[in-house]
């Protein structure tokens, strides 16, 4: 009987879930393991203590770890699958398996049936296939310029649109949300932190945004509703160009955005639904569990 993992390496989060043919056995996680985003190093160690963690939990050590398949965005990239595969061979003894991690996450919202996921965590995408077995994706292009609705597009949306009110001679509550989230004393201490480079990373704004629409401010409300639009419009892009007009196409979400926001699933289903034939899931999948599944497979 063989032992798998299943890994699903975000920007922000590394998840981890180890189990038999049958059952799990453990789950873990980790800070962020995305090369792009946080180099080889910090990647490294992510998996490396994700890893070590899990195998205590579940009372196993990593050289009894069969098949291990990682979900990562930018796999397609050799540059960077070739990397992921390179720190986990220094892990781990077992098969690897390197993959997208819109792959991961539409196996487990749909298996090897048809569908599109969309993902919205640090970042965004949307991800389907179709009857026929052709894919098709559409974001997920980097956060200078796509990867709309995600974690990261709402942290540097507020801060637009609250430098935007300010400029206008309104007061918004959320731009001192967003100084007390970041530490800051002034919005010329904001302006110069959103105009570092590296640019920062605006995802960690998100529990404020959330927190604020959830408080009622109107314009942490209208962020989070344009983010479920721009969410539904990845799903609507990617079914035009795979599915039949009249076809029922399976939907699902993805990622910490949908997982935490009500407004953003409720957008996003309103509006997806309104404009094709769709079922969408509304329970919010766990990419992990497809990583899992993918490593149980030859």
């Amino acid at each position: 009987m063989g032992i798998y993992l299943g890994i699903d390496g975000g920007g922000s989060k590394t998840s981890f879930v180890v189990g038999d043919e049958d059952s799990l056995l453990g789950r873990a996680a980790s800070g962020g393991s995305n090369v792009l985003k946080v180099g080889e190093a910090q990647a490294q160690e992510s998996l490396a203590s994700g890893i070590q963690r899990l195998c205590q939990l579940a009372e196993i050590t990593p050289g009894q770890i069969t098949r291990t398949c990682i979900g990562v965005a930018g796999a397609g990239r050799s540059e960077i699958s070739d990397t992921v595969q390179r720190i986990l061979s220094r892990l781990l003894p077992g098969e690897i398996k390197v993959v997208g991690d819109m792959v991961i996450a539409h196996h487990a919202a749909f298996g090897p049936d048809a569908g599109v996921i969309v993902i919205a965590g640090t970042g965004s995408i949307a991800y389907g296939r179709n009857f026929a077995g052709v894919i098709a994706r559409a974001g997920g292009w980097g956060f200078a310029i796509s990867d709309e609705g995600s974690g990261q597009w709402i942290g540097r949306t507020a801060v637009s649109s609250a430098m935007r009110a300010y400029d206008e001679g309104g007061a918004s509550k959320l731009l001192q949300d967003i100084l007390h989230s970041l530490a800051l004393s002034s919005r010329e201490d904001l302006v110069i932190f959103a105009n570092t480079v590296p640019s920062p990373n605006f995802s960690n704004l998100f529990p404020a945004v959330l927190a604020a629409a959830e408080s009622g401010d109107s314009l942490a409300i209208e962020i989070m509703e344009r983010a479920g639009r721009e969410l539904a419009n990845l799903s609507r892009i990617v079914a035009d160009r795979i599915f039949l007009r009249d076809a029922t196409i399976p939907v699902a979400m993805a990622g910490g955005v949908f997982q935490n926001s009500a407004s953003v699933r409720q957008v996003f289903s309103t509006e997806i639904q309104s404009a094709s034939k769709v079922v969408v899931n509304e329970t919010v999948v766990d990419p992990v569990i497809g990583a899992l599944e993918l490593a149980r497979l030859d």
